[in-house]
C-alpha cells in the first residue's frame, strides 16, 4: 500500500457525544463482533448465525463454548447459542421435516450480515442518571454511553440454502435473526416469514449454553408446576415439576412447558450458590429445554471438550417446540429471548 504523505488525519471524537459501539469483522470474514463503549461484547459466527461469545464489561465470558467446537463451517457449533429451525431434534413421523438432519439447517447454513443499529437512552432532568451527573458534562456523556445498545441483524432465505437443504425442505421462507447487546443483557430475536404459496410447519429453539460456576451448586427456578417430557427415559416419560428449584445431578434432557395462562411470560432464573446469575425472559416461546450431558454423554461426544466441561455449562433453551407452528402463505412467526445478568428484569 502506498503511504500518502498528505492523507487526512482521523476525525476527532465529537465533543459532547458519547463513544459509539464498534462493530468489526474477523480477518477471514467468518464472524462479526460488536463492542459497547463500556466494554461488553458479543461475537456472532456467520455460519449458523451462532453467537459464540458474550462478555461483560470485565471481559468475563457468559456462554460456554466447547474447546473442540468447529468454527470453520464444517459442522454445527458445540456451544454458544446455535439456532434451531425448522425442526427440533429429528421428526421421522413429520412429513415436511422428516428428511432433515438433527435440529434442521439454520445452524449449519451461512447467514448474511445485514447491518447494525444502535440506540441510547439519554439522561434527562427527570432521570436519576441526569441528577447524578448534572454537574459534569463528561459524566452525562458516560451515562449515555452506559445506556447504549447495539443490534446486529442477520438474514437467511430459501434461496441461500444448500442444494441438499432445499431438496429436503423445498419451501420458500425468509428469516431475520437479530442479536442485541446491552450493558446487562443479550437478546436474540427470530422472525420467519412464509414466502411460499402453500402452508408449512416449523419449530424454533435457541439452544443457549450458559456458563456456570459449578453445576452442583446451580439451581433453576420458574419451572414449578410446569409439565415436562423427559428424553432420558425409554420410552420418553411425562411428568410435572413439583419442586420450586430444579437441580442437576445426572444427565438431564427435559422439554418444559411452564405453567400459567401465558407460559412464555414466566421468568426462568439460573442461580449459583443461591445468587441469581441469569434471568431468561421469553417472548412467544412457550417451551424451555433444560440439558446437561453429564459424565457418560459428554465422554461420547467428540466435539465436547474438556470432557468434564459439563460441570461449567447448562443449556436453558427457550423455544416453540411443544407443537408445530403452522404458517400460512404470508404469515410470520416471531420469538425472542432476553438473558439478563443477575436477577434484574427491568
Amino acid at each position: 500500500m502506498v503511504d500518502r504523505p498528505r492523507k487526512p488525519s482521523a476525525l476527532a471524537t465529537t465533543p459532547g457525544l458519547p463513544p459509539q459501539p464498534q462493530v468489526a469483522f474477523s480477518a477471514d470474514n467468518s464472524s462479526v463482533t460488536a463492542t459497547l463503549p463500556t466494554g461488553e461484547s458479543v461475537s456472532v459466527l456467520l455460519y449458523g448465525a451462532t453467537v459464540v461469545s458474550w462478555k461483560d464489561k470485565k471481559g468475563e465470558e457468559k456462554l460456554w463454548l466447547s474447546e473442540a467446537a468447529r468454527l470453520d463451517g464444517s459442522r454445527p457449533v458445540r456451544g454458544g447459542i446455535p439456532l434451531v429451525f425448522p425442526v427440533f431434534g429429528t421428526a421421522p413421523d413429520h412429513a415436511q421435516t422428516k428428511a432433515l438432519p438433527q435440529h434442521g439447517f439454520a445452524r449449519s447454513s451461512r447467514w448474511e450480515f445485514l447491518g447494525k443499529s444502535t440506540s441510547e437512552s439519554t439522561p434527562t432532568p427527570t432521570t436519576p442518571a441526569f441528577a447524578a451527573t448534572a454537574t459534569s458534562a463528561a459524566g452525562a456523556v458516560a451515562a449515555a454511553a452506559a445506556d447504549m445498545s447495539v443490534k446486529l441483524d442477520f438474514g437467511l432465505s430459501s434461496s441461500g440454502l444448500s442444494e441438499d437443504a432445499r431438496a429436503k425442505w423445498p419451501y420458500a421462507f425468509n428469516a431475520i435473526y437479530s442479536v442485541t447487546l446491552n450493558t446487562d443483557s443479550l437478546t436474540t430475536n427470530l422472525v420467519v416469514t412464509n414466502d411460499d404459496d402453500k402452508s408449512w410447519e416449523c419449530q424454533v429453539l435457541m439452544h443457549t449454553y450458559l456458563r456456570v460456576d459449578d453445576i452442583t451448586t446451580t439451581t433453576i427456578s420458574g419451572l414449578q408446576n410446569a409439565t415436562y417430557t423427559d428424553k432420558t427415559t425409554s420410552p420418553i416419560s411425562s411428568s410435572t415439576q413439583s419442586s420450586p428449584l430444579l437441580t442437576i445431578s445426572s444427565e438431564t434432557d427435559r422439554v418444559y412447558t411452564p405453567a400459567g395462562d401465558s407460559p412464555a411470560s414466566v421468568p426462568i432464573v439460573v442461580s449459583s450458590d443461591n445468587k441469581p446469575k441469569f434471568t431468561i425472559l421469553r417472548d412467544n416461546l412457550s417451551n424451555v429445554v433444560v440439558w446437561n450431558p453429564w459424565v457418560e454423554k459428554a465422554q461420547g461426544m467428540a466435539d465436547f471438550e474438556p470432557k468434564d466441561g459439563y460441570k461449567q455449562m447448562l443449556c436453558v433453551e427457550p423455544g416453540a417446540v411443544g407443537t408445530w407452528q403452522v404458517l400460512e402463505p404470508g404469515d410470520a412467526f416471531e420469538g425472542a429471548q432476553t438473558i439478563v445478568l443477575g436477577g434484574k428484569t427491568e
